[in-house]
């Protein structure tokens, strides 16, 4: 079988889950091709060792550059800090290799569309890593949306919410980096709006509210304080292409929240609800039941539901994060290999959520309403 040498640049958090992931692909779904994890780079040469030998990769380095001109790498994996994206996947893309780059694809929508236009300039497939597009229940959720089950969409409303940043005396870090673009309306709010985008589809204007609430912290290890220039809450009334309205909010600072990544679409005949923090379950309402016996039924993901059984043949038996992660993998492997659909979101579809999220941006700086075009 074919193998398909990754080149890894990162090996932070999502890093590892990639490394996870291509580890797991194989003995979960049948691939076309066999990802071999080749050569790992990272800061320098000594943490790059490290995390290599951790996360089971054969060679390492400390200079990104000489991954990618690495002839043993078919795929390069950019899990990188934000302001990193556009460098390594440019030159990835120049030297005409696959490109599997971490959300938000760059810190803003131009130096998105600039990637975007690089790849498909040169013919080369490219992949984002919003990963709980590839959850069962969101799946499902589109499904519903689309079968009309609930009729013509009148709404949608959408949140993610974490509170990782609550603490004021949380340390600095590049998330707060104005270089790396915005904060939380990016950071968590892209995977909210592409969730839109999958489940309802284009949003055509807003108007956006961003907020700082802790305008200074302290330096990892330091009494030092830095300011803080971007934003820790961000929510957006929106109108889409089809004609449903809704709202979006995202927060790093909502005290006890964990991984509320919510959203609830609301039909001329019915509603659905999925929150990842019960990421294994759907909510559906349906009108015309019986008097007295009204009310939402959940429904547990399971082996009718997509990709499911390859990880387990009960129903109620939970998928986790790096199990979606993994699935995420098998349809870029998939796609990589011209045996299976385009990989979505690739960097196209980044772009256009980039572009809603800079709007949000936009319109809260200016005070106004604002066309999506605009951005």
């Amino acid at each position: 079988m074919k193998r398909l040498g990754i080149g890894l640049v990162g090996s932070g958090f999502m890093g590892r889950s990639h490394a996870h992931a291509f580890r797991a692909a194989p003995g979960v779904f049948d691939l076309p091709m066999t990802p071999v994890l080749e050569l790992l780079a990272d800061v320098n040469a000594e943490a790059a060792a490290k995390a290599a030998a951790g996360l089971g990769f054969a060679r390492s380095t400390g200079d990104w550059r000489e991954l990618i001109a690495d002839p043993a790498v078919d795929l390069v994996d950019i899990t990188t800090p934000n302001t990193l994206h556009l460098p390594i996947a440019l030159a990835a893309i120049e030297a005409g290799k696959p490109v599997y780059c971490e959300k938000p694809l760059a810190p803003n929508a131009a130096d998105a569309k600039r990637m975007a236009d690089a790849a498909e300039r040169k013919g080369v497939k490219t992949a984002v890593g919003f990963n709980y597009l590839k959850n069962p229940m969101v799946a499902l959720a589109r499904e519903i949306v689309e079968s009309g089950e609930i009729g013509e969409v009148v709404s949608f409303r959408g949140i993610h919410a974490e509170d990782y940043m609550t603490d004021p005396m949380a340390p600095y870090t590049w998330r707060l980096d104005k270089k790396g673009g915005h904060g939380v309306v990016a950071d968590l709010g892209s995977h909210i709006i592409s969730i839109a985008r999958m489940v309802v589809g284009p949003i055509e204007s807003l108007v956006g509210q961003i907020k700082t609430v802790t305008d200074r912290r302290p330096l990892a290890g330091s009494s030092e304080m830095k300011p803080v220039e971007v934003d820790d809450e961000a929510r957006a009334l929106v109108q889409f292409a089809g004609g449903a309205t809704g709202s979006i909010e995202a927060s790093w600072v909502k005290a006890g929240r964990k991984m509320t990544l919510a959203f609830e679409v609301t039909g001329s005949k019915g509603t659905i609800e999925v929150d990842h923090e019960r990421l294994n379950e759907l909510k559906l309402y349906t009108t015309g039941q019986p008097k007295g016996r009204e009310g939402f039924k959940t429904i547990l993901a399971g082996p009718d539901h997509s990709f499911y059984k390859e990880f387990v043949p009960a129903p109620g038996h939970q998928l986790g994060f790096n199990d979606i992660k993994t699935i995420e993998v098998m349809a870029l492997v998939r796609s990589l290999a011209g045996g299976g659909p385009k990989f979505l979101p690739d960097f196209r579809e980044a772009w256009e959520i980039q572009r809603v999220v800079d709007g949000i941006v936009l319109s809260a700086n200016e005070k106004r309403w604002i066309d999506v075009t605009e951005v």
